[in-house]
């Protein structure tokens, strides 16, 4: 009975705080668009959206409401079941990438037990990540086949070719931290971190592999479509890309799941190379307030480094224009791919002249 009720609890945890990673996700994603909107605004010295509740706030909320309320049409020449499962599988794979990262330092409890604030704490936290977001091409590359439209087929080919490039470098990239850190769980690489600075020098791992985090944030905005290598979607050859026949909330879970895909992939920068819920000072501010505050500062931390990546993202949206094609495949294969392998060949020979023991 004991261990009934033990595992009754730790099943109760897991879902409350799959609700709340879910809720908070779906929320950050829904006023991405309106962040969007006044980014762009801002740096084209407009106002953005104003009409729908104070400063605009209540417009995604307009949006979604729409999205809810148009008719749902299918192709009639349309592969049916696939055109519904295209979506499906994108959002579904977009909402679990989130379970393996650590949202903040464990919460302790009064039987000497803590809650964690991460999903599931896996020892290959990371190729869980690669393995998730693999998975979700297919809900795009399904849905443009699925189409049966020639702008949407086009599409799909060139996210799967976009992927396929980019996701190479990215997990060249990625060898050289795990190298360094010797290991791929997730929680185990952001504890590595603790702080800003021991021994001499900064514990976050930007600036142990500042050249793996260049070549990871530029391959994360191709994974994700985003501007300048959105030519899966570039309204200006293919209409609109794998979503061109889509409509009503098949629409807006392709459009909900780049942009939680977005916040996540921020999460993920965050915690690999900028100490995920690790701040200067932590050990000093855990020494007068209470566990619980320690872990909600935490989770406020990691937050506010992931916004500002997402803030990021939509600045580079409305600064560089979109590549040709060509240039997009020259610079995943001729340029990022080599500066990956010489980053990880360079990293594993300081680590052997320098840090092998034996």
């Amino acid at each position: 009975m004991i261990l009934l009720a033990i595992s009754l609890s730790l099943i109760l945890e897991k879902v409350i705080l799959i609700a709340v990673i879910l809720g908070a996700s779906l929320g950050i994603a829904m006023y991405s668009t309106w962040a969007e909107r006044k980014v762009a605004a801002i740096m084209q010295d407009r106002r953005g959206p104003m009409r729908a509740g104070p400063f605009g706030l209540f417009q995604p909320l307009a949006d979604g409401l729409k999205l809810f309320m148009k008719e749902e049409i299918i192709p009639a020449v349309s592969s049916k079941f696939l055109f519904v499962l295209g979506p499906s599988i994108a959002m579904l794979m977009a909402c679990m990438t989130s379970a393996v990262i650590p949202w903040g330092p464990d919460i302790p409890k009064a039987d000497g037990s803590v809650i964690s604030l991460q999903v599931a704490d896996i020892n290959i936290g990371v190729l869980f990540i690669f393995g998730v977001v693999s998975l979700g091409v297919y809900g795009v590359m399904i849905g443009a086949w699925a189409s049966n439209n020639k702008f949407s087929l086009m599409s799909g080919l060139r996210a799967a070719s976009q992927a396929i490039s980019y996701e190479l470098a990215m997990g060249i990239s990625l060898i050289a931290l795990v190298m360094m850190t010797g290991s791929l769980s997730m929680r185990e690489i952001v504890d590595q971190q603790h702080g800003f600075w021991a021994n001499g020098y900064f514990t976050w791992n930007f600036f142990k592999q500042p050249l793996a985090f260049l070549i990871f944030i530029v391959c994360a905005f191709a994974e994700l479509n985003r501007a300048p290598f959105d030519l899966a979607e570039c309204e200006s050859e293919l209409i609109g890309g794998y979503h061109t026949e889509y409509s009503s909330m098949k629409l807006g879970f392709y459009l909900f799941s780049e942009y939680i895909n977005m916040f996540i992939s921020s999460v993920i920068l965050s915690s690999l190379f900028f100490g995920g819920y690790n701040y200067p000072g932590m050990d000093i501010v855990a020494a007068h307030v209470s566990p619980l505050m320690v872990s909600l500062i935490g989770v406020m931390v990691l937050l506010g480094k992931a916004i500002c990546f997402i803030i990021f993202f939509m600045f580079i949206r409305w600064t560089i224009p979109r590549f040709r094609y060509d240039q997009l495949m020259n610079l995943g294969w001729k340029s990022l791919i080599p500066l990956a392998l010489f980053n990880m060949l360079a990293t594993g020979g300081v680590i052997l002249y320098f840090f092998n023991d034996k």
